[in-house]
């Protein structure tokens, strides 16, 4: 059985809905899922969910997309899309009356950049299709197909990269092993973005806790017969110096559903980062919390959410993803200082290598400010720009061995940016076995030469000339700091 529910029904409850989704209107479905996933995949990580099959790491059975985001995602036990339209999803468990069914709430979200807008008026339209498919043992358990569209009131607004656009469906599933199928398809641009999961539905035994939710909002369930009334984070997300909490829903129910929870987030190694323990508020059949997590005390990157029952032995589990922003897959508040070392001098990183947990939140916004070439706009041009580089680069020396921001060529482009001249000797002799790249940064008055001695694209710069780049980069930063 299929329990359905407009969004547009629920929206009215959620006052934060514009901003979060920054739509005017956003037309999504919520019907009857299952709970605590087990997403697997050949060659994925492990699963660290446990017996009861709570989120674990995640890798798809399809086509692994090159994106290191959706590469993040998934080993975070998310179910990220390969193709061209790149979604990201989660599936959490709920109890019902009966521990014979379980819902599962599939939540998928998606960047409106993702989609081809359309004038309408004086709005932009955007219309999608998205098909989910859940087979058990090879028969078809649940099908659902529902075709969507997004109105957003600005040209910029189609240009977000953030999770604007949040679709929900609740399946209502028996307990076991599905392989669950959702394919998106823009219907403007006929693109399309698909994964295929393996997903374990538990069974949820009276007073077992459900999976723990990231949410924008949600009304606390009091009865198991009811449909979860919440607005789901798929991605788990919060952004390091913006959000000062991450909100968490708990329940369990009936009867031996425990009065409290001790709540845990573990960091690498397991290093406990942060616990409380915290009530649970009885509603008719249904004890309930939402947790919010204090985002200064969780850091940078990954981190594991345990909760467990406090005079039992349930434990229930998901992760969480502090970024540093949209499109960059840092997953270490230390990885991301690594990123940094081109963009100013090292003294000005101290003051974040020194700082504690607690004091990183404050010390980045300072940072931010202090670091930012146009404090009037929202955007911080400077950091932009830099991680575009970092990205180009990437695209760009694509070679054996270190990632291309990391070779002679990426680090200097990264470092100094596109230099005025670029001589290929390629282009005068492509059957040369030897091959070099001559650059020229005026300004700097510097020349390099970068040779390809094997012919494969393997660029290298001497030692003498590598020592020239070090030279240039600290110049150029001394002179940022003027």
């Amino acid at each position: 059985m299929q329990d359905s529910v407009m969004t547009a029904s629920l929206l009215r409850h959620f006052r934060a809905w514009r901003t979060v989704a920054g739509v005017s209107a956003l037309a999504a479905a919520l019907s009857a899922c299952a709970s605590r996933p087990a997403v697997d995949a050949p060659g994925g990580p492990p699963n660290p969910s446990g017996p009861r099959g709570r989120p674990g790491a995640a890798a798809a059975t399809g086509v692994v997309t090159s994106s290191d985001m959706q590469r993040l995602y998934r080993g975070m036990g998310l179910i990220a899309g390969s193709g061209a339209i790149p979604f990201v999803a989660s599936a959490s468990f709920l109890a019902t009356p009966s521990p014979d069914t379980t819902l599962v709430l599939l939540a998928l979200s998606l960047p409106p950049r993702a989609l081809s807008f359309a004038r309408e008026g004086d709005r932009y339209t955007a219309e999608y299709v998205v098909k989910v498919e859940a087979r058990r043992g090879g028969v078809m358990a649940a099908q659902v197909e529902a075709k969507e569209s997004v109105r957003v009131p600005t040209f910029r607004e189609t240009s977000r990269t953030d999770e604007s656009i949040i679709w929900q469906q609740v399946l209502r599933l028996t307990p076991g092993r599905y392989a669950v199928g959702i394919g998106l398809r823009d219907e403007s641009a006929m693109r399309t973005g698909t994964e295929e999961v393996s997903i374990e539905v538990p069974r949820l035994a009276p007073g077992q806790l459900s999976t723990p939710m990231p949410v924008y909002e949600v009304i606390p369930r009091s009865t198991t017969d009811s449909l979860p009334r919440l607005l789901a984070r798929p991605r788990a997300t919060v952004t390091f110096g913006a959000d000062s909490q991450l909100p968490v829903y708990v329940e369990a129910a009936g009867a031996a559903a425990p009065a409290s929870v001790l709540v845990r987030v573990l960091g690498d190694g397991d290093t406990e980062m942060w616990r409380s323990t915290v009530e649970l508020t009885e509603r008719q059949a249904v004890r309930s919390a939402t947790v919010a997590l204090p985002v200064t005390r969780l850091g940078v990157g990954i981190s594991n959410l345990e909760i467990s029952a406090v005079g039992g032995s349930d434990t229930a589990r998901t992760r969480l993803f502090v970024s540093l922003g949209e499109d960059l897959p840092i997953a270490s508040f230390e990885e991301m200082l690594n990123y940094l070392r081109y963009f100013v001098p090292p003294e000005r990183l101290k003051p974040l290598r020194d700082a504690t947990v607690a004091q990183r939140a404050e010390r980045w916004s300072t940072f931010l400010r202090e670091t930012d070439p146009l404090p009037g706009t929202a955007e911080h041009e400077g950091l932009r720009d830099y991680f575009q580089r970092i990205r180009m680069a990437n695209l760009r020396f694509r070679e054996d061995g270190p990632v291309g921001w990391q070779t002679d060529r990426g680090t200097t482009y990264v470092a100094l940016g596109d230099p005025d001249n670029i001589y290929d000797s390629a282009l005068q002799d492509p059957s040369a076995r030897v091959r070099q790249q001559i650059w020229e940064y005026r300004s700097l008055r510097l020349q390099l030469v970068f040779t390809d001695q094997t012919g494969f694209g393997r660029y290298r710069l001497n030692t003498a000339q590598r020592g020239e780049v070090e030279a240039a980069i600290r110049r150029k930063l001394a002179q940022q700091q003027r």
